[in-house]
């Protein structure tokens, strides 16, 4: 019994290694080299060839070369070659001399210097205007069978509202909240059907997708995402039941005292957020016909009043600096909100209207919101003016694809007047009654559609339910409920297409235009949709080809990627750290110098490069797929795939030529991702362009601008 262990080592006199990248690109210049051992006794002549198989490489170089290398010494031959086809490339080195012989032979895949690319467009018909146009510019350099426009137009977006009842419908649990806005948005959504005088049936078999920018099949895309089996917008019996259910169920759920806790039972408590958030589902139920048991109502009313009643003392008693009594100093988000859905019921207080309007600088956008709609209410346009200029502040706009947001500064999303998506609902409500027909509306709702999770639904049931009570708003007062209207498209001079929307049939009609292949000939396309008719008119178009452009620019809409490389420069730098006897000690550190590499610059053989990528979302987005295409003569210097603590905190996979960033949230703004290479084989080579894409999202495409990078190689100095 016992251990033995014994080296084995096997090895020839004459051993060649060949050496070159994993991967080529089409157009590319690579240096290949065989590197020559020479292990005989005595100096031997070597004649060291070169063949080439497979149709896509050329040597730029002799093939066969001759070198003197001295016993126990080696040698390098190198030969320069051009990628000239994409396909699979044999590359066979061979050394002969006349005493032994060694060759070596690898395949490598060749990669067509070319990629599938999507340029994206965004407009829209305003109601007082009757056209919108772009050129849309189809190289010559590309694959002619993978041309394609897509022409798509809505409309209405609020519309596409329907997708996200079926998930309040079956959401599984069962607070005041949830409990009211399970059966609320789909009873004001029928409302909506029902008044447009449409054959729900007949939409529940056929739904035309009415958010134009959302590409593919409007069936297939419904089963892509997630769905739920329960649609009772659809039916009137069904829904019927489910609201009578609800209103049975939030009838029970009210307290002793008129409020709303968040359960009901022993031991639950009016909460005055939860109070105001039921009687505003109330009083918005009521307006779309939902019976409501008397008193339930006038009783949560009356619990508000005596919650504002007690706020407008403690004010009152700071104002008055009265001393040893409860106050508070300021009006608050909470105040805006009872105070709007108090002033809904008719219940207006002026004091209380008075110290919001003070204080109206320290509310939350939400809640500025929240007032702005009490005074229009009230009629106080004066200080509704101010209060939307107030808002306006926070606004922000992207003109290249349409949309408004809120920008929501310090209110943190933890609380409930932080919210964005719910803030925005609020702000579009007041809107809807202030300038329904203006521009801002239609771009909020343009934003909110595009943040959907699952292109369902929002974050939780709340939101989700105040965006629908918004959008209905939005329908009715706009009159994109009630459209009416021819849409030609025109490509080149020639119509394309021309139909008509009506009412009755706004999710049943045909709202694409699609050209393929040879129709799209080289050269610049005059696409031009008009409108005859009222109401606004929302486009979107996409054209995508193969594209094998000499230089591929950059492409993106909703998200946008740049691409920077840098050479990394050693600079002496030290850090000071504590020694074994805890004594401040001088240490060398690593520190590098970034200098930025332009197109067709000159790197080193050995130089580390940092590769930054800066991404740009125009919305909140999930799965999103970033691919950074490799230059072919550089290796990354993190091997090993999976979470690299890496800016995005992504999973990233370290392919042979490309590395992957998997983003499983990217929220909208700017970020920004690195990762270092090492240049190593010399050569000219193309980093195609880095691409972006969302895994379940086709129209989410961008890709960066390629950079094209030289090589040289370092000398080898020889030992004194």
């Amino acid at each position: 019994v016992g251990e033995a262990a014994a080296d084995v080592v096997t090895r020839k006199n004459l051993i060649l290694r060949l050496q070159a990248p994993r991967f080529f690109v089409q157009t590319d210049e690579v240096v290949l080299s065989a590197n020559v051992h020479n292990y005989l006794k005595s100096a031997k002549s070597v004649e060291v060839r070169l063949q080439l198989e497979g149709g896509t490489l050329e040597a730029l170089d002799e093939q066969v070369r001759k070198v003197e290398i001295p016993a126990g010494g080696e040698a390098r031959v190198d030969w320069r070659v051009r990628v000239t086809a994409e396909g699979e490339a044999l590359v066979r080195m061979a050394a002969l001399t006349d005493e032994e012989s060694d060759a070596m032979e690898m395949r490598f895949p060749c990669y067509v210097h070319g990629m599938e690319k999507m340029v994206p467009f965004s407009g829209w018909i305003r109601p007082d205007k009757d056209s919108w146009q772009f050129t849309a510019h189809v190289p010559a350099e590309r694959r002619p069978e993978s041309a394609r426009l897509e022409i798509r137009f809505s409309p209405t977006l609020a519309g596409a509202m329907v997708d996200a009842l079926p998930y309040l419908i079956d959401y599984p649990y069962g607070c005041t909240e949830q409990t009211l806005n399970r059966f609320l948005p789909a009873a004001i959504t029928q409302k909506v059907l029902i008044d447009l005088g449409l054959d729900l049936d007949q939409i529940r078999q056929k739904r035309t997708n009415l958010n134009a920018q959302e590409l593919g099949d409007a069936s297939q895309r419904a089963a892509q995402w997630k769905r739920f089996e329960r649609e009772p917008v659809f039916d009137q019996a069904e829904l019927a039941r489910i609201v009578k259910d609800g209103v049975e169920r939030l009838t029970e759920m009210q307290l002793s005292d008129g409020g709303w806790g968040w359960f009901s039972g022993w031991g639950e408590f009016s909460s005055p957020h939860t109070t105001a958030v039921v009687v505003h589902g109330l009083q918005i139920a009521r307006q779309n016909d939902v019976a409501i048991v008397p008193g339930v109502l006038e009783r949560g009313v009356e619990w508000l009043k005596a919650y504002r009643q007690r706020q407008i003392v403690l004010l009152q008693n700071h104002e008055k600096d009265l001393k040893d009594v409860p106050r508070k100093a300021s009006a608050d988000n909470l105040d805006a909100f009872v105070y709007m859905v108090l002033a809904d019921a008719g219940q207006g207080d002026p004091e209380m209207k008075r110290f919001l309007y003070r204080d109206r600088l320290n509310l939350s956008v939400y809640a500025l919101a929240m007032f702005g709609l009490a005074l229009e209410k009230e009629g106080d346009r004066e200080k509704l003016d101010m209060v939307l200029r107030n808002i306006r502040q926070y606004v922000r706009q992207d003109d290249e694809n349409q949309t408004a947001w809120l920008d929501m500064g310090q209110w943190s999303w933890w609380y409930w007047y932080g919210s964005e998506i719910e803030a925005m609902a609020c702000y579009l409500k007041l809107l809807t009654r202030t300038e329904p027909k203006g521009e801002l509306a239609p771009r909020l709702v343009k934003y909110l559609l595009n943040n959907r999770k699952h292109a369902t639904y929002w974050n939780s049931t709340r939101d989700t339910a105040l965006v629908v009570e918004a959008f209905a708003d939005y329908i009715r007062a706009s009159g994109e409920a009630r459209p009416e209207m021819t849409v030609e498209v025109y490509v080149d001079g020639e119509l394309h297409k021309a139909v008509e929307i009506t009412p009755q049939n706004l999710f049943a009609f045909d709202n694409s235009v699609l050209l393929l292949g040879e129709e799209l000939k080289e050269g610049d396309h005059a696409v031009e949709v008009r409108r005859r008719g009222g109401g606004p008119l929302y486009i979107n178009a996409y054209l995508s080809y193969f594209s094998l452009e000499e230089f591929i620019p950059a492409a993106g809409l909703e998200i946008e990627v740049a691409r920077r490389y840098f050479r990394l420069v050693p600079v002496e730098a030290t850090a000071q750290v504590a020694g074994s006897r805890g004594q401040v000690i001088d240490q060398r550190v690593e520190k590098y110098r970034r200098e930025e590499l332009a197109d067709l610059a000159e790197v080193r053989s050995g130089e580390l490069v940092e590769i930054e990528l800066v991404l740009e979302s125009k919305n909140d987005y999930e799965y999103l797929v970033f691919e950074d295409m490799k230059p072919a003569g550089f290796e990354p210097v993190d091997l090993r795939s999976g979470y690299t603590r890496n800016a995005l905190g992504a999973y990233v996979e370290f392919r042979d030529n490309r590395t992957v960033f998997f983003c499983r949230t990217l929220a909208r703004g700017t970020h920004s991702v690195a990762y270092r290479m090492r240049a190593e084989i010399p050569g000219k080579f193309s980093a195609l362009p880095t691409r972006g894409y969302g895994m379940y999202a086709p129209e989410l495409r961008a890709n960066s601008d390629e950079i094209r990078l030289r090589v040289a190689d370092v000398p080898i100095v020889p030992e004194k």
